[in-house]
């Protein structure tokens, strides 16, 4: 029987005709189970379901078979807050740029037990869309069988969870604005997230939720949001956004979260729990800015000092007479440029894990990338090696540091003409690894390079140079 994510009140039913004799309209109203929903659970227990009148219990004798099914939420273990409060407290640095505050830890061990009180999750599947306050990590702690994955843009949590969790709960890496890699698309029962809290920001991150569901109408999306009650307007603003995608607001639970920082909103949001409707729906146009700080903010745009910086670097992309064609951050679908072309890509909106990315996405004699001189693969010596050993396989870098001016920086990369295992999946980087590199191991097997975190692409490269099998 799939009670899916109405597990909750179905167990309770389940308890109720366990106990003894209930009335049918008792049931509805104890369970908040609609009406149909009652009725199609009597007919799925069937003959075990004794009836006098009006009253129903479980056949004396039968409850055992229906146990795991009346199952209660896990009892939290002992030093559960003490395990959360370990796991946050090496967290990477919150970036601004992404509009990272660190929710408190009692927070964390909240969401951790409302989502085990509310939903079944030794049998549903959670994706969390964005996780730097590790949600995932303590519901890992209180649930050993959940199914969780995690989508993130920040290569440093997703490393941080993979190594916290041994490698129990899958991490893909995404922007949510260039799309949901497939890893995750229609996989989930529940998703959450705590999203940017600009409306751009809360409708893309909720409609990538509603990807992420199997089943939209039967999933449920969890999303933090505060506002401050100063600024009535933007809350409204957010809400309509959230309904103008389909969604049903099932709950609101004020004050639910709480954080270090964001006293604009009195460091608290509140929980949003949403049904998809039927017309629930993907957003059609993906806004670049959503974040409220930095160079994708909702106010920020491109100045005349920037574009002038993109036109010198355009032709430096050129040199020795290539035809240059410019392209975005966008590495979600692979781009080959003919012969005699360069790629030159614009990334000075890079927070970080564009870069090394869009390199493996572009199959080029030669790709320029302009970047922030402040970017972090540029830092120093220690980040710059790592780049060049990552990419590698493909391209031979030269990092050119306050080019075309002192606050940008222009990486060029030139194909390298060896073939190798490594440079022939480096090429494919959109391709499922199992397609392209037969000894994949199964935990890879199934994703693409490009969704994979950063570490993650450096094991496979310090695999692929051990092992040089390679499907043609």
């Amino acid at each position: 029987m799939d009670l899916g994510v109405l597990a909750r009140q179905h167990r309770l039913a389940i308890t109720l005709l366990t106990r003894g004799w209930s009335r049918f309209d008792d049931l509805v109203r104890e369970t908040g189970l609609p009406r149909r929903s009652v009725e199609e659970l009597l007919a799925e227990l069937g003959e075990d379901v004794e009836r006098s009148g009006s009253a129903l219990r479980l056949r004396p004798g039968s409850a055992g078979q229906w146990a795991d099914h009346a199952g209660h939420p896990a009892a939290p273990p002992p030093d559960l807050e003490a395990r959360i409060a370990e796991h946050l407290a090496d967290v990477p640095p919150p970036l601004p740029a992404l509009d990272h505050v660190q929710a408190t830890a009692d927070t964390v061990l909240r969401r951790a037990l409302w989502l085990d009180e509310h939903y079944d999750l030794g049998r549903v599947k959670i994706v969390f869309v964005g996780d730097h306050d590790l949600t995932s990590l303590a519901v890992r702690e209180l649930r050993a069988d959940a199914d969780l994955a995690v989508v993130d843009l920040d290569d440093r949590v997703l490393a941080h969870i993979d190594r916290r969790s041994e490698s129990t709960i899958r991490t893909v890496h995404a922007d949510l604005r260039f799309g949901l890699p497939r890893a995750v698309s229609g996989t989930a029962d529940i998703v959450f997230s705590d999203p940017p809290y600009t409306p751009e920001g809360m409708a893309l991150f909720a409609s990538r939720a509603v990807e992420c569901l199997s089943e939209p109408v039967r999933g449920r999306v969890l999303l933090a949001y505060g506002y401050s009650r100063r600024h009535p307007t933007l809350g409204h603003q957010t809400q309509k956004a959230l309904l103008n995608l389909g969604l049903a607001f099932e709950a609101i639970v004020p004050g639910f979260n709480r954080y270090h920082g964001a006293q604009a909103i009195g460091s608290t949001a509140d929980l949003y729990v949403c049904q998809p409707t039927p017309r629930a729906r993907r957003k059609t146009k993906n806004p670049q800015a959503i974040y409220t700080h930095g160079p994708s903010s909702v106010e920020a745009g491109k100045t005349t000092e920037s574009r002038e910086a993109l036109a010198a670097f355009t032709a430096l992309a050129g040199e020795g007479g290539r035809t240059v064609t410019v392209a975005g951050p966008d590495w979600t679908k692979p781009a080959t440029a003919e012969q005699g072309t360069a790629v030159a890509l614009d990334l000075t909106g890079d927070p970080g894990p564009w870069l090394c990315r869009a390199l493996l996405a572009v199959n080029a004699e030669r790709v320029a990338a302009l970047v922030p001189n402040a970017h972090p693969d540029l830092a120093d010596a220690a980040s710059q090696t790592a780049l060049i050993e990552l990419v590698a396989p493909k391209y031979k870098l030269r990092l050119l540091r306050s080019t075309p001016d002192n606050k940008h920086a222009v990486v060029v990369a030139d194909r390298v003409e060896t073939v190798s295992a490594a440079s022939q999946v480096w090429t494919r980087a959109h391709a499922r690894l199992g397609n392209v590199w037969p000894d994949a191991p199964a935990g890879l097997a199934d994703l693409r390079l490009i969704d994979l975190p950063r570490h993650r692409i450096v094991e496979v490269l310090r695999l692929l140079t051990a092992n040089r099998s390679i499907s043609d």
